[in-house]
């Protein structure tokens, strides 16, 4: 057919009584014909030999086998990084300091740990409440209000005249971060584009983690200065955070076409909770909360000054190991889940946790901790910004997903709750191995619910 077509390019056909189209002819005045434009006009006219329908086959063949090339990362997502990072060396500027800080004013240990999970406690229980705020005012309005409240709250606490209100202070703290927290997962759902969602989750998981583990560091030297002035620190970090997040946003807004800042309805639970994806999500929330975060950065330490070495150093060194393991899994993990699906990548980071948390039943010396956090490490690295992307996908892009995502950080902060409480009743009654052999059974309790969920994503389409 093609080479008819070829040979009658200027020939009219006379079968039909017709004169060729003036208006689809080539002509030396005018452009070649684009590949799309021939394959939309009628077959007559590709019959008059305008171009060869085999070429036509051949060249949309070829397009469609051409790897697309990736999207850049949204202004929006490096202005919502920056700001992470800010959250995160501000947030571990407090952590050397706080129980100091609480117990100068003449309370028991017991008080000083009540105004440490004061913070936490607030933020479970306000989560709910900042879902819906999220959805009747928006995202970056609750964000940059979420980061002023939790910067008030800070400085206030610098200048608390007694125990009570710094244990006020600290708690309305907690109302602010479940604020910006669900903001700013809404917003990476909504800013990142779809093909690279793992990678830009694992940027993000990565940035709070460096600003986690560098603010300690800052902390203690700006306590040598006086215990209240890491509280106007973080402070300071948070207004600047938000600043440089309304800013960029307002601007970014203006310029946008694609209607990713236009009015979204509402994901509700109702929608989402049919979707198997969606409770696993929750369930490896709650797991993770209990031993990645909870159980490897309250217990292990603990373990650590009690059982092995007092040495001050020791805690910190398991610590960092287990936070550098979590930094080279991140490097790859993200742009794995975007192209190999989120499931895989959760299930295998969940049991690597598993195996790193089992090791420290039998750690028996500090060099098998510092394995066992490193093995447990790489796991939480594989899993922890999958799963933030997996929920992306589940929100989309067309939706805001206020209560879905408040109920996702509630589980997350429930288990860094129960996770450390439950564990000191195992080891009052029990010991260390039972706190640890409890936690490696609860990184299970998501492997099993993801096995019997889908993937988030299909691997054909990415």
């Amino acid at each position: 057919m093609s080479d008819r077509s070829n040979l009658n390019a200027d020939v009219p056909d006379s079968s039909s009584g017709h004169e060729p189209n003036e208006a689809t002819s080539p002509s030396p005045e005018t452009e070649p014909i684009t590949v799309v434009q021939a394959a939309q006009t009628d077959y007559n006219t590709l019959e008059t030999g305008q171009i060869s329908l085999d070429h036509i086959r051949d060249a949309l063949e070829a397009e469609r086998r051409a790897p697309e090339a990736p999207p850049r990362i949204p202004r929006e997502i490096w202005a919502l990084t920056a700001a992470t990072f800010l959250i995160a060396i501000g947030f571990s500027l407090v952590v050397p300091v706080l129980p100091q800080y609480a117990e100068s004013f003449g309370v028991s240990a017991t008080l000083v740990t009540v105004v440490v999970s004061a913070f936490a406690l607030v933020r479970l229980v306000s989560a709910p409440f900042a879902g819906r705020m999220l959805e009747g005012i928006g995202e970056r309005q609750i964000y940059v209000i979420g980061l002023v409240i939790v910067a008030a709250s800070s400085i206030a606490m610098a200048f608390a005249a007694t125990y009570t209100q710094l244990l006020i202070f600290r708690g309305l703290g907690g109302i602010g971060s479940a604020m910006f927290t669900i903001a700013a997962a809404s917003m990476i759902a909504k800013y990142s584009p779809p093909q690279i969602r793992g990678k830009i989750s694992a940027l993000w998981s990565g940035t709070f983690l460096i600003g986690n583990v560098t603010g300690p560091l800052f902390g203690g030297l700006l306590g040598q200065a006086g215990m209240t002035v890491p509280f106007i620190s973080y402070g300071v970090a948070l207004l600047l955070a938000a600043v440089v997040v309304s800013t960029v946003l307002r601007s970014t807004a203006k310029q946008r076409t694609d209607g990713a800042d236009a009015p979204k309805p509402a994901l509700t639970l109702a929608h989402v909770w049919s979707n198997k994806s969606f409770r696993a999500s929750l369930v490896f929330s709650l797991a993770n909360g209990w031993a990645n975060m909870g159980i490897r950065i309250a217990v292990v330490p603990l373990f650590v000054g009690v059982a092995l070495t007092h040495e001050p150093w020791a805690a910190g060194l398991v610590v960092a190991v287990g936070a550098i393991g979590n930094m080279i899994a991140l490097q790859w993990s993200g742009r794995a889940s975007d192209r190999r699906g989120r499931r895989p990548l959760i299930i295998a980071g969940l049991l690597v946790s598993a195996i790193g948390v089992v090791g420290m039943i039998w750690a028996d010396r500090l060099e098998v901790v510092l394995a066992a956090m490193f093995v447990s490490g790489l796991g939480s690295g594989l899993s922890m910004p999958v799963s933030q992307a997996a929920m992306s996908d589940i929100i989309g892009r067309d939706h805001t997903g206020g209560r879905p995502l408040s109920v996702f950080q509630m589980m997350q902060d429930l288990g860094m709750i129960l996770g450390p409480m439950i564990a000191g009743v195992l080891i009052d009654v029990a010991g260390y191995s039972w706190a640890f052999g409890v936690a490696s059974v609860v990184l299970l309790l998501p492997v099993v619910a993801w096995l019997l969920a889908p993937d988030t994503i299909s691997k054909r389409a990415n």
